[in-house]
């Protein structure tokens, strides 16, 4: 849909230009202050098409997550620092995202990107899950707004259910509806 990608990248540019630009140096000085950790989370996920890409998040975590053991945010807890658990909240930590949007990697509205160990996971038990991978993965979804995070496998599934939905419902305005919610949820630092 070219209507979505020219959104996506008019978006991400306002975004990086009015935002980021004194966002990524704040959020930089906080975390070396209260942890002394760097300012950037990167890590492999799955894109379109099954094309793995490199994710950009604020960091919000302490030390290295471990490479051959992957965790679920739940079992990451006692891992968080308090600023990271402010980012988390409101969903701050998130937005280095739009880097990945402006770069194609990522839109605005699809599902969410996972681990290839997780996705092959949830694909196992929901085959039709599968054909997410023809959407590019999205900063928000619908699944993110009905459901939130996902600390197990079970709980995965449950969201997928929604994404599913957003799957069989894709237009400009199921897009519109998802990013209303979404703003709705990081203002009242509601979501899961």
């Amino acid at each position: 849909m070219l209507g979505k990608r020219i959104f996506d990248i008019l978006f991400s540019i306002l975004v990086c230009v009015f935002v980021l630009s004194w966002l990524i140096p704040l959020i930089a000085i906080i975390n070396f202050l209260e942890s002394g950790e760097k300012t950037f989370f990167t890590q492999e996920r799955v894109g379109q098409f099954g094309k793995p890409f490199t994710i950009y998040k604020f960091k919000s975590m302490k030390g290295i997550p471990p490479t051959n053991d992957p965790l679920l945010s739940l079992e990451e807890q006692h891992r968080i620092t308090k600023f990271g658990k402010f980012m988390r909240t409101y969903r701050i930590d998130e937005f280095p995202q739009f880097i990945n949007v402006f770069l194609g990697e990522m839109s605005i509205v699809g599902p969410r990107p996972e681990r290839q160990q997780f996705l092959d996971k949830v694909i196992a038990k929901m085959p039709k899950y599968k054909q997410m991978q023809q959407l590019k993965p999205g900063i928000t979804s619908l699944g993110q707004v009905k459901y939130g995070y996902a600390d197990n496998l079970s709980q995965m599934l449950k969201r997928a259910r929604y994404d599913l939905i957003y799957l069989d419902n894709l237009n400009y305005w199921t897009d519109l509806k998802v990013i209303f919610a979404t703003i709705k949820v990081v203002f009242k630092g509601t979501g899961k």
